[in-house]
């Protein structure tokens, strides 16, 4: 025994707890969790269900380096999920709807601090991200969560993302919000993704979306969802911060902002960011205890559930130049739609290319049939190949093929034309940037990426 473990206060300590010695307290006899036992400890800590992953399971293989970056020792995840009541979900009124969201959040949050605490009272370690924000917004515009809930969740059996990208809880449906907790311990009974998805593919999620930021074959708009709902998050924040700043006086200011508009960014900064929409959760059927009513009468369902969301009128969020800016004005006419920056503006040649895909306007893509090679020098080397064809998009590390467009670059120089610091006609004489190739193809690619 060394000397700590000679120590009164280190002896005391265990004597306090029935134990002769430093050892483990353990559920098992193989040294695991029990997951009945454990699952018990979630509901009791306030979760409405929850699972549990290894972490060497496959479905984490994408995220395991970043969960043992965070917290070394994880040897499994919790993933939890907690019921949010449906009709304020519902309401056209979205301080209704956000009251629910963040109250919700605040459970999830509160249920997961206390699963690592019951952990902890039997000397296993554990942590808790959070289940939204706070984040880690020094990374911003880059990963900014320590674990992704969604993927934890799909592999704890506690679901399968719909169409609108939302989880579905085979029994609450899609009216949840997710937690997870990492743990310094492996669990004797893992659980398995579910044998089905959840979604109808009813489309409704299609028919609410006021930005049109999912289509009907599945393909999502992620920079229309992200500038109209989150709005009053992050990028659109520092947006309407930037409005201020460029704004030359209080007049100026009220030219580009209304009153409605100020006093919801004091509510959001007061009592916690407002979603703009969220109406696709809104809408979908899906779920056990969900599904009665859009079975028993559709048209009914119709009537109470989308087509005020519908008709809301509102103002709508879109990048100028942007798919949704098309889609708002043709789909919605009641609905009034503000051209705003979505705020993402990269600080790495790793951030651009991974935003593009995220940012790619398919619609606005039609016509393009064109390779990019981008060859990034300077601070940051980088090559890269950027094929837009087909109203799609693909990124390869690396010069592959033959380009329709070469774009030769010094980092800095590229970055400071995309976040807008300055414009490109100087970078091309001082060739900071250089083209090989069509002029018009450059062109055509902001056009695919406009923000």
């Amino acid at each position: 025994m060394s000397r700590m473990e000679e120590h009164p206060t280190v002896i005391n300590f265990y004597r306090s707890r029935g134990i002769d010695k430093p050892a483990l307290k353990i559920l098992s006899p193989l040294g695991k969790l029990d997951a009945a036992w454990l699952r018990d400890k979630c509901i009791e800590a306030g979760a409405d269900d929850a699972g549990f992953v290894g972490i060497e399971r496959a479905e984490l293989a994408g995220d395991k380096d970043e969960i043992l970056g965070h917290f070394p020792r994880t040897k499994a995840l919790i993933s939890i999920v907690c019921r949010m009541n449906r009709e304020p979900i519902r309401s056209p009124a979205r301080s209704v709807s956000n009251l629910e969201f963040h109250h919700i959040g605040d459970k999830v949050d509160e249920a997961a601090r206390r699963i690592v605490s019951i952990l902890e009272d039997q000397g296993i370690r554990a942590m808790n991200p959070s289940m939204g924000f706070p984040m880690e917004m020094d990374k911003f515009p880059g990963k900014t969560w320590v674990v992704s809930h969604k993927t934890a969740a799909v592999a704890a059996g506690l679901g399968h993302m719909g169409i609108h990208r939302n989880v579905i809880h085979p029994k609450f449906g899609n009216f949840i919000l997710l937690g997870t907790v990492l743990i310094d311990a492996e669990i004797e009974s893992e659980s398995r993704p579910i044998d089905y998805n959840p979604c109808l593919e009813c489309k409704l999620c299609v028919a609410a979306c006021p930005v049109g930021a999912i289509a009907p074959d599945g393909y999502f708009n992620f920079s229309a969802c992200y500038t109209h709902n989150y709005r009053e998050f992050m990028g659109g924040f520092t947006s309407w911060v930037e409005g201020i700043a460029d704004s030359k006086d209080g007049k100026d200011y009220l030219r580009k902002f209304s009153d409605a508009e100020s006093a919801s960014m004091w509510q959001s900064l007061s009592h916690g960011a407002n979603y703009k929409a969220a109406y696709c959760m809104a809408v979908c059927p899906a779920g056990e205890d969900v599904i009665a009513p859009f079975l028993e009468n559709r048209k009914q369902y119709l009537d109470d559930v989308v087509k005020p969301l519908q008709k809301k009128e509102e103002t709508v969020y879109v990048v100028p130049g942007s798919d949704a800016e098309t889609y708002t004005a043709k789909r919605f006419p009641n609905k009034t739609t503000k051209a705003v920056s979505n705020g993402l503006r990269p600080k790495s040649i790793t951030n651009f290319l991974n935003s593009l895909p995220l940012i790619f306007q398919r619609d606005k893509s039609e016509g393009v049939n064109a390779a990019y090679h981008f060859t990034f020098t300077g601070e940051e080397k980088h090559q890269a190949t950027i094929v837009i064809r087909n109203k799609s998009v693909q990124i390869d590390n690396g010069l592959v093929g033959v380009p329709d467009l070469h774009v030769t670059a010094d980092s800095c120089a590229w970055l400071g034309f995309i976040r807008k610091e300055h414009g490109i006609i100087m970078p091309l004489l001082l060739r900071k940037i250089q083209l090989k190739g069509p002029v018009r193809l450059l062109r055509a690619f902001g056009r695919c990426f406009p923000a």
